[in-house]
């Protein structure tokens, strides 16, 4: 391994930050789709209004989508314990989430398919689920990787999951799910009433800055919660850095309030909370004021600092377990091979700037109102 030019613990660290990068991109990528689905019933009261708030994301989801992919990807290439415990222990809710995924393409294929309104109401139903469980699912399950999973592994490193989707349901876990679909909706609020003007937007601007008025106040609540309810995870005895991925190779205990443990070490870290409480407060403001632009900008703003808070408060873990906490995965040991990162890195060197640029294009593309004038009813018959 001496010609590879950076050294494993480094790697390691570089595919953590980019598994954050990649969470944060499709939230707040695909997070204006989510809560635009979610605001649906709510921002658009009849057929014409409906069908305007669902062009606003029509042409976009699909691109918006392949972070989500791109992600899992990278769990299961540098991070295979953990997308093995993850994805088999946590199998019902990811079904959950898969069924509603796929109730959105089939919901913009088929709503405009028969003029019935009772058909076009079920298929807007179906887009508001579409939006608001994969919200909310992924916030619950960010709060049981904070409270930890049951799970294990044997002597041979096969994972044992003893857990079920009611378990994941705790008041926690139910509150850091609110503060997901707060923070979505808000984005979703913002890109509307960037995208639309009318009885659209102002809804829009009406319901959005309530929910990044409680994404703000439920995310200082969580935080408080967090260190003087929740037991964290610390590390007894210093790990290798450069050490083989074997979960079991450790001594892990729980303490009440241990994961403020790296605020102290770090204080600069506080930054991020505080972004994340400031750019929903801005988001509310903004959208008050009508400034869609700027609110959009700052609930982008919010979901980073909210997920950049979630990752360094519980780094180097990267999914604690409840029931061993000594099988926790963290950082140090969960990884792919030193090789495995390094080459996976220069695909994603390569590959990362081309998405990049092409979503910009895309965006550049698609920029411009959505109103009654942009939809050809004629000519078109089949749009969303």
């Amino acid at each position: 391994m001496d010609t590879i030019p950076l050294d494993y613990p480094t790697l390691r660290l570089i595919w953590w930050a980019l598994l954050g990068l990649l969470l944060i991109g499709f939230a707040v990528m695909d997070g204006f789709d989510l809560g635009v689905a979610t605001l649906l019933p709510a921002v658009a009261r009849t057929d014409g209004e409906r069908r305007i708030t669902l062009n606003v994301i029509g042409p976009v989801w699909e691109g918006n989508q392949v972070w989500l992919i791109v992600g899992g990807a990278a769990i299961f290439a540098a991070w295979p314990p953990l997308y093995a415990v993850s994805f088999s222990g946590f199998y019902i809710a990811m079904f959950l989430i898969l069924i509603a995924l796929i109730l959105r393409p089939v919901g913009f294929k088929f709503r405009s398919k028969v003029p019935d309104p009772r058909w076009r109401a079920l298929w807007d139903w179906a887009l508001f689920v579409s939006g608001l469980v994969p919200a909310l699912v992924f916030g619950v399950a960010m709060g049981n990787v904070l409270l930890g999973a049951p799970f294990t592994f044997d002597e041979i490193l096969r994972p044992h999951y003893e857990g079920g989707l009611f378990g994941l349901l705790t008041p926690f876990a139910l509150l850091c799910g609110l503060v997901s679909v707060g923070m979505l909706v808000a984005h979703g609020a913002g890109r509307l009433a960037m995208k639309t003007d009318g009885d659209i937007a102002a809804r829009a601007r009406r319901y959005g800055s309530l929910a990044a008025l409680a994404t703000a106040v439920l995310f200082v609540i969580g935080g408080v919660w967090l260190a003087r309810g929740i037991d964290g995870y610390v590390l007894q005895i210093a790990m290798d850095p450069a050490g083989p991925s074997n979960p079991l190779a450790k001594v892990v205990t729980t303490e009440q309030g241990a994961w403020m443990g790296n605020y102290a070490r770090w204080p600069v870290i506080w930054l991020f909370p505080v972004l994340g409480v400031l750019g929903a407060l801005s988001s509310a403001v903004c959208l008050r004021a009508g400034k869609a632009g700027l609110a959009f900008l700052s609930s982008a703003l919010a979901i980073s600092g909210i997920l950049l808070t979630f990752g360094l408060t519980t780094f180097p873990f990267l999914l604690p377990s409840s029931l061993n906490p000594g099988a926790s995965l963290m950082v140090w040991d969960a990884s792919s091979s030193h090789l495995t990162l390094f080459i996976m890195l220069l695909v994603t060197v390569f590959f990362l700037p081309i998405i990049l640029a092409y979503t910009a294009w895309v965006y550049r593309v698609m920029r411009g109102k959505v109103g009654d004038d942009t939809l050809d009813h004629d000519q078109n018959p089949n749009a969303y």
